[in-house]
């Protein structure tokens, strides 16, 4: 008998627990999720635009070598699929943004707070799915394209903080702390931060520091094994 009032108070104290965190209602869900989306989709275009070229061009056909003949240095050609990537991802990345606005309304509009950091952050992402696609492309084989996508790209989509701002993992401290070792948390919280910034996000200057290390990273890596194959 006296246990029986006190189960009839707790449910009480967890329901005013509840009223002070409200959920997101849809549309917050919408306008926080969608430049995550739109992070997926750039890194996955421009993964898909160099590192697939250049898994089949230096398989054993050596399609490469009659573009390696050119009268320039062998690191101008990698560069140069780097910038398609790029414009790829990009082009990419845009075409969300009005199918957003389309398939999510009222939860997406078109109005950008901060264009020319949005357009700061926008190139930082498509030049590391790019410099990424070069890394993977010169470091995988034909018979390992589906290791590449079930062991890189699909871990790092889940713990990218995509769907979710990487503040909703503050419950689990070291995991917080473990998932910005993945570029794509910057990519997401950036595109995020610049658009919706009434959300919490990473600070825009983390982001920025974090996508310009992971860029030149993954660039030398790129083009040092890029030289690599193509000279041996």
């Amino acid at each position: 008998m006296t246990a029986f009032p006190w189960k009839l108070r707790r449910p009480v104290a967890s329901s005013k627990a509840l009223k002070k965190t409200r959920p997101m209602t849809t549309a917050s869900k919408g306008r926080c999720g969608n430049w995550g989306i739109m992070a997926i989709c750039m890194v996955g275009t421009g993964i898909w635009a160099v590192a697939m070229p250049l898994i089949a061009e230096f398989q054993f056909t050596r399609e490469i070598e009659d573009r390696l003949l050119a009268p320039m240095e062998i690191s101008w050609l990698a560069i140069e699929k780097v910038v398609a990537g790029t414009l790829q991802a990009l082009a990419a990345g845009l075409m969300v943004i009005p199918a957003a606005w389309l398939l999510l309304r009222p939860g997406v509009d078109l109005h950008v707070p901060h264009p020319l950091l949005f357009a700061l952050v926008a190139i930082l992402v498509a030049l590391f799915s790019a410099t990424g696609g070069l890394a993977l492309g010169c470091s995988m084989q034909q018979t390992h394209i589906g290791l590449m996508f079930s062991l890189i790209v699909a871990p790092m989509i889940f713990f990218g903080c995509t769907y979710y701002p990487w503040s909703a993992l503050e419950k689990f401290p070291i995991l917080q702390r473990a998932v910005l070792v993945n570029p794509l948390v910057y990519a997401s919280e950036g595109l995020r931060g610049t658009m919706v910034p009434q959300f919490p996000h990473l600070p825009l200057l983390a982001v920025v520091i974090g996508l310009v290390f992971f860029n030149a990273l993954l660039l030398a890596t790129g083009l040092r094994s890029f030289h690599g194959k193509s000279v041996s």
